[in-house]
């Protein structure tokens, strides 16, 4: 009987390439699986593939299952993350539709997709894998608070899905090109999904989160550079659990505040205001003193893809001056993100 596969260790170990399933999604926030597979590991992604009413798009072609199977696909991916991460009924045919044409399914929802009967009984049939990537390893351990050896850095969010997982992914990828051993360390189950391994922390239980956290992030050489991908917000109503565990048990020396330009409310919980830069930096080195007292505030990743190139570059600016930091947008490159990667690193 096909059950929930562990998260995998390599990118290979899932079968590829992609058809990126995008539901009947109307909110580009929540298909962000799909956007990061598309932007990180475009060599794995064939096409998409949504439902009736659906008005997101990740610009790929438009693929059914069958197409994209004759095409080479070996997967359909769950590319959308909505609130409480659910397999809603009317997605289901597309599902079935999809193990029909012969491609396995591959979720990061917290819904199982073998915990699904009608699904669970299609891959029997047809002789498909359903394999869920939002599984934590057995056996976490409860944090120590013990210092760890290496260097960490952390994205911290005003609100969710705005940029952390983008701007770590930069970051790493930054301090690699200047010769320096960094890795991406995944929190979540598209960053997972990007580099093959890591710790799906909103599905680990509560108690075990920070230590979680301390194992996704293990002891390294004093030179090693693990840059962690947050969850979340410290001022979320419904999230901010993982954003702590994650601050309190990666032990970031440095912190990246990351921030949607023109957002206002928290996504999917609009009747909060999301909270100024200057109240996150404040809190996350208060909350962050708790297990490294040395932390720091490199500056800011800033998220101006609703901007045109001139409105942005004020924006960075702007907030630049107002905090006296690095302020960049990682998306957009250039100097200032080079000045932001450099504060990182001093």
């Amino acid at each position: 009987m096909p059950t929930a596969a562990v998260v995998p260790h390599a990118p290979e170990a899932l079968p590829q390439p992609y058809l990126l399933f995008l539901g009947d999604t109307v909110e580009p926030g929540y298909a962000k699986t799909a956007y990061g597979l598309r932007d990180w590991a475009p060599e794995r992604c064939l096409g998409e593939f949504a439902c009736p009413g659906a008005t997101v798009s990740t610009g790929l072609p438009r693929l059914t299952p069958a197409q994209a199977r004759a095409g080479g696909a070996r997967a359909m991916v769950i590319g959308v993350a909505n609130p409480g991460g659910r397999i809603p009924p009317a997605w289901v045919p597309a599902l079935l539709d999809a193990l029909q044409a012969g491609l396995d399914l591959v979720g990061g929802m917290h819904a199982r997709l073998a915990g699904i009967d009608v699904l669970r009984n299609a891959a029997i049939a047809h002789g498909r894998r359903l394999i869920d990537v939002r599984e934590p390893p057995s056996d976490l351990p409860v944090a120590s608070g013990r210092k760890r050896t290496g260097k960490r850095l952390l994205t911290v969010g005003t609100d969710c899905a705005l940029g952390k997982k983008y701007t770590a992914l930069s970051l790493a990828r930054a301090f690699r090109d200047r010769g320096l051993d960094a890795t991406f360390r995944a929190s979540g189950q598209t960053g997972i999904l990007i580099a093959g391994a890591g710790v799906p922390m909103d599905a680990v239980i509560a108690d075990f989160a920070a230590g979680a956290a301390e194992f996704l992030s293990p002891d390294a050489d004093p030179a090693h550079w693990d840059v962690v991908e947050g969850q979340g917000s410290l001022s979320h109503p419904a999230y901010a659990g993982v954003s702590l565990s994650l601050l309190h048990g990666s032990q970031p020396d440095v912190i990246v505040v990351c921030h949607a330009v023109g957002r206002e409310r928290m996504l999917g919980h609009a009747h909060y205001l999301v909270p100024s830069i200057e109240e996150t930096i404040d809190l996350a080195l208060r909350l962050g003193a708790r297990t490294n007292p040395a932390i720091r505030c490199a500056g800011v990743s800033l998220n101006t893809a609703a901007l045109d190139d001139a409105d942005a570059q004020d924006a960075i600016a702007s907030t630049a001056a107002r905090l006296g930091l690095p302020v960049a947008d990682p998306v957009r490159g250039g100097a200032a993100f080079e000045r932001l990667v450099d504060a990182c690193l001093a």
